[in-house]
């Protein structure tokens, strides 16, 4: 290999994955490693030095390294961020505590808030106001804020965040705190809510605000250390890194900004289901990504995955919204269930099988990997009911203990009183029913018929229970793309350079200036621009999107709608042109307008994007073709509708060829992910190098 070659790297809570592409034919070399969560660095560089290996290339080959990492999630989910500390305006302190007024379980009288990640005693006033229109009304002592932030460093604080009243339309005092607590305490890591959210609501804004500054200090020490490491390698590629939006950015703007970083897996999951599906899916997509923790699913219509501006994390409750942290970010929309490999089967107070949502995550792992694990998972069940080879699992990472894994399942077995093949059924076809019944509300909130869909499985376990997935959403088509295992490193590469940028305006349409949108516009656009020259793009490259939230005079929420090209005027077609832009937005999610309602633009935004070069992945599975007969034998699969297990055919998937076709019940295996495919469908593989699944 003489090309540049890209590297992809994701950490996730079972595997780190790997994958090293060639542009020049196309493939993709894949490895799976271990995670290690005492040291996220350590498994990634590892699995570095493996892939390289398997590649047979050289560090100094590699012209590009894009990572993602849940590090930061799980830091927020634990609770196991720095000591933070957060200085605001006097008479807000309590702000993260009000939250909103909603409760998210109506009825329950024993409702247990999201714990603030500020303690009280570690949220301090100053005083200070800026006026909803930026005025200064009472100015900012620095004396008081040195003070302040020396109490805090006192407490043992290595973290602030700092919360003014109204910043976003004036962020003069937020400026002025950073500098005097940098001057004061320079060792401690500084978050100002203009830098991370600039936009109305206090509740969301601070919340945004503080979980930055929770993570801060994490991410800028593993950033630093990855970059380090990967650089003693000999790589000369500098780190990229995947955003929540589906984009990448450089080491310094990640750690300025990690709150960006927390959805960067699943979206290039996500990013790699639309890319790959593109060609046969037919119209929508339902991206399916199963991995050893968690599963996650997107829907995809018109080629690319939807975006949202806010999300929940560490939700009290999984699928309630208002149960979690608010976090104001772009992020592909998108809907975590807690179903992978390592999920732990259990019996409820009731006597039910359950499954999920605790994992064994990678240490110790699935009773099968031999590692000391004791509970039953579902990769344990789907070794036992013959969809996996424990003599070729993971592209050869794991040794497979499959005694280990029939005496987990027999303890459970022992306590619902059922047989062993019937507990691990119940396993696999419990937590497929848990992805389907997720997958039909995130449909349905959406307007949408999930039989209008196909479901393209990713990750290590996805395409081993697409097809029960399938089945039970009623869905017809099953995709599967190469180096499926794999997909979400392989969907870093594919992705863009991006930069979101967001402002509070305000405006109304009929009586407001058209022109100062334009203006608002340009800034944010500027600022955008200078952050991905920083990258080292060329910016002739980029592509400018303008949206904004919308909405009619005195209704309580906004829908962030996709506006035409500026320049923008005052001019009466420019407001016609607007209205029209958010009126035609309005009425495809909701049907009807409401008559002769002035519109109202609170936020605008821009998505400025552009491609990287060595972004140009290709799916290239049927041109990567090896020599050999595809067929690997014959082994017993456990198929309900079958009657129980029956003789199933194995393929090597790198020895199909394109136009090869298969009747089911087969299984197919590759490194990273095996295919089921049940009785009575039929697969092809496609001149894309994906194997499409037909159900009967």
């Amino acid at each position: 290999m003489s090309a540049p070659l890209s590297l992809g790297i994701d950490i996730g809570g079972t595997f780190t994955d790997l994958v090293i592409h060639d542009p020049r034919n196309g493939r993709a070399i894949i490895w799976k490693e271990s995670t290690t969560p005492d040291d996220p660095a350590r498994g990634a560089i590892e699995g570095t030095r493996r892939v390289l290996e398997k590649a047979g290339a050289r560090a100094d080959q590699i012209g590009r390294v894009v990572h993602a990492t849940t590090l930061f999630t799980n830091a927020l989910i634990e609770r196991t961020g720095a000591a933070t500390g957060l200085i605001t305006t006097a008479g807000f302190a309590d702000t993260l505590e009000i939250g909103r007024e909603r409760k998210y379980e109506l009825y329950d009288l024993t409702l247990a808030k999201p714990e603030p990640l500020v303690p009280r005693h570690l949220r301090l006033e100053v005083a200070e106001r800026t006026t909803f229109d930026g005025r200064v009304r009472l100015r900012l002592a620095p004396r008081e804020v040195r003070a302040r932030a020396t109490q805090l460093v006192g407490a043992g604080v290595t973290s602030i965040a700092v919360v003014f009243l109204h910043a976003y339309a004036n962020p003069r005092h937020e400026a002025q705190a950073v500098a005097t607590i940098g001057k004061r305490h320079p060792t401690v890591m500084v978050t100002a809510s203009h830098e991370v959210a600039p936009e109305i609501r206090e509740y969301e804004r601070a919340s945004t605000t503080v979980v930055n500054a929770y993570i801060k200090p994490l991410a800028h020490r593993y950033l630093e250390l990855m970059a380090r490491k990967l650089a003693s390698l000999g790589i000369p590629a500098p780190l990229l890194l995947m955003l929540s939006s589906g984009g990448l950015t450089h080491v310094a703007e990640a750690q300025r900004t990690p709150v960006q970083m927390l959805e960067s897996g699943p979206a290039a999951g996500a990013l790699a289901g639309a890319f790959f599906g593109r060609e046969d899916s037919g119209g929508g997509l339902l991206a399916f990504d199963m991995g050893g923790t968690t599963a996650k699913l997107s829907l995809v219509d018109g080629g690319e995955p939807r975006t949202a501006y806010g999300f929940e994390a560490a939700r009290a409750r999984r699928f309630i919204e208002g149960s979690g942290l608010p976090i104001r970010i772009s992020t592909i929309e998108l809907i975590e269930i807690g179903a992978g490999g390592g999920s732990i089967a259990d019996v409820s107070e009731i006597g039910l099988l359950t499954v999920g949502p605790r994992s064994a995550g990678s240490l110790p792992g699935p009773a099968s990997y031999g590692l000391g694990g004791t509970e039953a998972t579902v990769t344990d069940a789907d070794f036992v009911l013959g969809y996996l080879n424990p003599d070729a699992f993971a592209g050869g990472a794991v040794t497979v203990d499959l005694e280990a894994a029939r005496r987990a399942l027999r303890r459970l077995a022992e306590r619902v009183g059922l047989s062993l093949t019937e507990v691990a059924w119940g396993i696999h076809d419990v937590v497929n029913e848990n992805m389907a019944s997720a997958a039909r509300v995130h449909i349905a909130e959406r307007g949408r018929d999930p039989r209008d869909y196909a479901l393209l499985s990713t990750g290590g376990a996805g395409p081993v229970h697409a097809h029960g997935v399938a089945r039970k959403l009623g869905l017809t088509r099953v995709i599967c793309p190469p180096a499926a295992g794999v997909a979400s490193a392989l969907g870093l590469l594919l992705a863009p350079a991006r930069v979101d940028r967001v402002a509070t305006v305000g405006i109304r349409l009929d009586r407001g200036s058209p022109a100062a949108l334009e203006k608002a516009f340009r800034r944010l656009e500027d600022e955008a621009r200078a952050v991905m020259a920083d990258t080292g793009l060329k910016l002739e490259t980029a592509i400018v999107r303008r949206l904004a939230d919308g909405r009619f005079l005195g209704q309580g929420f906004d829908l962030v709608v996709p506006l035409p090209d500026g320049p923008y005027d005052d001019s009466e077609p420019t407001r016609r042109r607007l209205g029209a832009a958010f009126e035609s937005a309005y009425r495809e999610k909701f049907s009807l307008t409401p008559p002769d309602v002035p519109i109202e633009f609170i936020n605008v935004r821009v998505a400025v994007r552009a491609p990287v070069a060595g972004a140009e992945v290709a799916s290239r599975g049927a041109a990567a073709e090896t020599p050999g007969s595809s067929s690997k034998g014959r082994r017993p699969a456990y198929f309900a509708e079958a009657g129980g297990f029956v003789e199933t055919a194995v393929y090597e998937r790198s020895h199909l060829r394109a136009g090869d076709e298969l009747a089911g019940p087969a299984v197919v295996e590759e490194d990273g992910s095996t295919l089921v495919v049940g009785p009575g469908a039929s697969a092809r593989v496609a001149p894309s190098g994906n194997i499409i699944v037909t159900l009967a």
